[in-house]
């Protein structure tokens, strides 16, 4: 999420799961929209991307901000 120590990993697979530290959930796209469901809550975010750089807003103002990271398959 970014170069903070206690910075948490999101990571969203193409099967529509994803997980966030050490909880799994589900998210699914429509449009510049994202809705993510874990166990603890339901969340929907508008979307933005710049490069590697993706932004997660809430509809209260609050953001996420996040740099992807590619897997070395090698």
């Amino acid at each position: 999420m970014s170069q903070d120590a206690n910075a948490v990993v999101w990571e969203f697979s193409k099967n529509g799961s994803v997980l966030i530290g050490n909880t799994r959930g589900r998210y699914r796209l429509d449009r510049n929209r994202i809705k993510i469901e874990t166990s603890f809550a339901t969340t929907v975010y508008q979307m933005e991307f710049s490069g590697d750089r993706m932004t997660l807003r809430e509809p209260g103002g609050s953001k996420l901000e996040f740099t992807r990271i590619r897997e070395n398959k090698g």
